[in-house]
């Protein structure tokens, strides 16, 4: 034979026993019949998809409940202003009102009916339009005061909002019923 034959023969020996060896080591290892550490991680991959799914869903929900609370804690305290300030409405009601007093009391009324039918149903009409606009502002706000887990901003401006249109509510029923000030009369 050949040198390069032996060689060759030797070579393909070498490698039969080692490929022998390898499989005999694997075989008689104490974790032969669990999965490959790559393989493990892949079988973990879809639990862990589930659980980041699922954890994204229930942080995704508050926050955006966050957000419609904050918006809405905001909108209580942009009507509370709105309720102390007066309105476009009020005071298209209020004209609207005068209007129908002085085509009421025109040519006849005395000066108290006039005074009533001009001044004081307008009067009353803007403090009921801004009463409206108030207890809009605290129905809103109570709304979002009892969302739980609100941070601490959102609580804050919500107090706000329910505060000023709780101040505005007062203030239009005792325009409304003239507990502040009383209509002219006739005489003075």
């Amino acid at each position: 034979m050949d040198t390069k034959t032996t060689e060759k023969t030797a070579t393909a020996k070498t490698d039969e026993v080692a490929e022998d060896a390898t499989t005999e080591a694997a075989d008689t290892t104490p974790d032969a019949g669990a999965p490959a550490a790559d393989d493990a991680v892949l079988l973990d991959e879809p639990d862990a998809q589930d659980d980041d799914a699922q954890d994204d869903e229930e942080e995704a929900s508050p926050e955006a409940t966050g957000i419609a609370a904050a918006a809405a804690a905001v909108v209580s305290a942009a009507l509370s202003a709105v309720a102390l300030t007066g309105t476009w409405t009020g005071k298209v009601v209020a004209e609207r009102e005068t209007l129908v007093g002085q085509i009421k009391t025109s040519g006849s009324g005395t000066p108290a009916q006039q005074i009533s039918e001009i001044y004081g149903d307008a009067w009353h009409s803007t403090a009921l339009v801004n009463g409206v606009f108030a207890l809009l502002a605290l129905i809103v706000a109570a709304l979002v005061l009892t969302l739980p887990r609100r941070p601490a901003w959102v609580r804050a401006v919500a107090v706000a909002g329910a505060v000023l249109g709780g101040l505005g509510l007062l203030l239009s029923v005792g325009t409304y019923f003239d507990l502040f000030l009383s209509l002219p009369t006739a005489g003075s």
